[in-house]
C-alpha cells in the first residue's frame, strides 16, 4: 500500500497495551455515574479505533464480548449492546481501508455516522423490547463521540509513533 503524503510509518501496536486500553475503557464505562442518554460511550469509540487499526486482532466477536459485559452491567436488554456493538465493527470494516487515507479530524464526521447507526440499533432494539423513547438527547451522543475521535485518535497512536530504538546516528 503506498503511504498517504506526510503520513508516517507507525510501529506495530502492543496488544498488552491494545487489551489495556480496552479494559479501561470498559471501568469508564461501567463508573455508576447515572446513564444518560447523551453520555458518550467510551468502549464504542475504542472498539471503533482498534477495530480500525488493529482488524485482526479486535473485531466483531470481542465487540460482541464486552457488548454483553455492558448488557449485564446496566441491566439492560441481553444482546442489545453486544448487537450495536457488532453493527459498529461491520461499518467499521467495510470503511477502514477507505478512512486510514484521512486524517483524524477528517475522520469524525464519517465516524459519526457509524456512532449514529449503532446508537440507532441501540434504541431501535430497546423500543422492540418494549422500552420508551429517550428523546431528542440521545442525538447528542455520536455528536460527542465524533468529538472525542481526534483526541482518542491522536492519544492511541502515540506509543506507536515513537522510535523503535535508539542509536548515536539518529537524532532525537
Amino acid at each position: 500500500m503506498i503511504m498517504p503524503r506526510g503520513q508516517l510509518l507507525l510501529m506495530p501496536a502492543n496488544p498488552v497495551f491494545l487489551a489495556a486500553s480496552l479494559a479501561a475503557a470498559l471501568a469508564l464505562n461501567m463508573l455508576p455515574l447515572g446513564r444518560t442518554p447523551w453520555t458518550p460511550d467510551l468502549l464504542m469509540i475504542l472498539l471503533a479505533f482498534w477495530g480500525m487499526h488493529q482488524p485482526l486482532r479486535v473485531g466483531m466477536g470481542t465487540a460482541f464480548a464486552l457488548g454483553l459485559c455492558m448488557d449485564v452491567q446496566q441491566s439492560a436488554l441481553l444482546g442489545q449492546h453486544a448487537l450495536a456493538y457488532a453493527v459498529l465493527m461491520y461499518g467499521v470494516a467495510l470503511t477502514h481501508r477507505r478512512l486510514h487515507w484521512y486524517s483524524a479530524v477528517s475522520q469524525a464526521p464519517q465516524m459519526a455516522g457509524l456512532f449514529a447507526l449503532s446508537h440507532a440499533v441501540q434504541v431501535v432494539v430497546g423500543l422492540l423490547a418494549g422500552g420508551t423513547l429517550p428523546g431528542w438527547s440521545v442525538l447528542a451522543a455520536p455528536a460527542l463521540e465524533a468529538l472525542l475521535w481526534p483526541p482518542a485518535s491522536w492519544l492511541l497512536l502515540a506509543p506507536q509513533r515513537r522510535a523503535p530504538e535508539r542509536d548515536e546516528k539518529r537524532k532525537p
